[in-house]
């Protein structure tokens, strides 16, 4: 008899569904939270050392295990117990120490591994599953989407994967999945699927449009980060944001009701997992998670609470417009006027009638300053041209 514990997300999930065609009535599933692992994972090992009984095989896949687990998997697997731990995320790479660990964060050729892909080369290898074209294309759809790369290849198959599982129960998603790839030699959706899909679609970008209109940013720890509430659709949330916003470091959403902060970011300067980790939590470079503890909770909740949120940039404007020869005005909810001039050596920052001191050397890098420190916005042309008028009166007043 198998036991797997897995995540509870698309990854983690696709792992058990795989270990239910490969394992049939032989494998016990759970999904666990990322703080709900240990616990699991204890009560198990307890039993197993409780009733001397170790001949049945513990699977671990998309998630980690603390120090304590550590030892406690050792003495199972020394014991004679059949311990396999899958996971790709870098926080877990030291759990390759040992025989029952296999963690990898990237493949040979460059693609991002996925916990689902992982495990599927891992029962091929051991000849415990056999290949197919519908799991194979199910496997790749769910390592596309995790790792984020379907945006860049365009495989919105992917994200629509991941859809469909957030709108069903994760039982009614298994029993599926488990039977349609068992039965089918192409994995697609159904005609149901499809229509309910695009209609999920519309109601994800109406969410998106919300959000934008409430994130707010602060600095935390040195870090320019945009912050929002959101229990659903983090990831698309998060990347959207971030898109919306690339002068933020990264986007952290909080789940009141779930009590955990999701954290993404767009920018490769930027290790949102090393950000988790502090904070008790882990997973990717550019998309991780933490529990919401009580020093979380005042970063990212107490202390931000009385912000405003950010307002968008002015998107239907004519004259006003990015890097104009004759300049660009933003504006901020203290009713500063902030504008940004070229000038011979680069790019300057006029702040209510004050030409600031430092030169930037692109436009970017001054709007970027601009947004982080003022948060600031792109003005409408109405505002754009009044402020132009107030400087020609001032020239004239100068000039006599």
């Amino acid at each position: 008899m198998y036991h797997l514990y897995s995540h509870n997300d698309l990854d983690g999930v696709g792992c058990g569904i795989i270990a239910k065609v490969a394992f049939g009535e032989q494998v016990e599933v759970r999904y666990n939270s990322v703080t709900g692992l240990d616990m699991q994972v204890e009560r198990f090992l307890q039993r197993a050392k409780d009733k001397g009984k170790y001949q049945d095989g513990l699977l671990i896949t998309d998630l980690s295990v603390h120090q304590g687990n550590e030892e406690r998997l050792n003495e199972y697997a020394e014991a004679g117990g059949k311990v396999k731990l899958i996971d790709h995320h870098k926080t877990a790479l030291h759990l390759n120490e040992h025989p029952w660990g296999m963690v990898k964060v990237q493949y040979e050729d460059g693609r991002l591994a996925s916990a689902t892909s992982l495990f599927y080369e891992y029962l091929i290898d051991n000849g415990l599953i056999p290949k197919s074209r519908a799991m194979d294309q199910f496997v790749e759809l769910v390592r596309q989407y995790d790792t984020w790369e379907w945006e860049q290849a365009g495989v919105l198959q992917a994200k629509r994967l991941n859809d469909l599982f957030f709108m069903v129960s994760i039982d009614e998603f298994e029993e599926k999945m488990v039977r349609r790839l068992k039965e089918s030699d192409e994995f697609s959706f159904d005609e149901f699927e499809e229509k309910i899909l695009d209609m999920e679609e519309e109601k994800i970008e109406r969410y998106i449009r919300r959000k934008k209109r409430e994130i707010v940013q602060t600095f935390i720890n040195a870090h320019c980060v945009g912050i929002v509430h959101a229990e659903a659709y983090h990831s698309e949330v998060g990347n959207e944001l971030g898109k919306a916003y690339p002068h933020l470091d990264y986007i952290a959403i909080l789940n009141m009701g779930g009590k955990k902060v999701s954290l993404r970011t767009i920018h490769d300067e930027t290790d949102v997992s090393e950000i988790a980790a502090s904070f008790g939590g882990g997973g990717h470079a550019k998309a991780s998670g933490c529990p919401l503890t009580d020093d979380v909770f005042r970063l990212y909740v107490t202390e931000p609470f009385p912000l405003e949120p950010l307002k968008a940039d002015a998107f239907k404007n004519i004259y006003n417009l990015k890097e104009s020869e004759y300049g660009t005005l933003y504006a901020n909810r203290e009713e500063d006027q902030l504008y940004l001039f070229p000038t011979d050596q680069g790019w300057n920052i006029q702040l209510n009638g004050v030409t600031q001191n430092e030169t930037f050397a692109s436009f970017e890098e001054a709007e970027r300053f601009i947004k982080r420190n003022h948060a600031a916005w792109l003005a409408r042309d109405e505002a754009f041209v009044q402020f132009l008028m107030q400087q020609v009166k001032q020239i004239k007043h100068i000039t006599g």
